[in-house]
């Protein structure tokens, strides 16, 4: 699969089916997400790979209402970071979460080519994270992905929303409403 197959493939599915996933594709992952550029190749991300049973189960505690549908993971990566792991620029400016973003865009795509889905969610609660997974205060839970093989049809938990969103993709904004030339409002396409 080529990266325009990968990026046209990923999807946020929320069906996944429940395999263990095998350190050796979690260090894959890794290594994928590692190789994503950043200020003064920095590197702020750090990755918290969730893939026992026991952690599975703990993390439950921390997903919000009409999240149940992790409860299928074969894993979670836990995101994380702080600005200073990163350029603070004299005008203010915060690469971190930039940065952070590019590194799991990387993962995301290499575990769809992998066959994987890969959601990454914001309905969590940071503090249960920081407490189950022993996270220090300084670093910034930034999102949690949901890995893991995708299911035939739709997982039984899902809303009918959540279900409609598996059968087809949702709409993408035309290119007109966020894609300007040489200044904003002047439309790209």
């Amino acid at each position: 699969m080529d990266v325009k197959a990968a990026i046209e493939a990923r999807r946020a599915y929320r069906s996944l089916r429940k395999d263990r996933i095998s350190r050796e594709v979690l260090e894959e992952l890794a290594r994928c997400a590692s190789l994503a550029p950043s200020c003064y190749n920095k590197q702020p991300w750090r990755y918290v790979f969730v893939a026992s049973e026991e952690k599975l189960l703990a993390m439950r505690e921390a997903m919000s209402k009409g999240n149940e549908w992790t409860y299928n993971a074969s894993a979670i990566v836990a995101v994380l970071s702080r600005p200073d792991l990163d350029c603070v620029l004299p005008d203010g400016r915060r690469y971190y979460a930039f940065d952070v973003g590019l590194s799991v865009g990387m993962m995301v795509l290499r575990a769809t080519e992998m066959g994987l889905v890969a959601h990454p969610i914001a309905g969590y609660s940071p503090a249960k994270v920081r407490e189950i997974l022993g996270v220090p205060e300084e670093y910034e839970v930034i999102t949690l992905v949901i890995v893991g093989p995708r299911m035939e049809g739709p997982n039984p938990l899902l809303s009918e929303k959540q279900a409609e969103a598996e059968r087809e993709r949702p709409p993408r904004l035309p290119l007109s409403e966020f894609a300007y030339l040489d200044e904003f409002g002047r439309p790209l396409a």
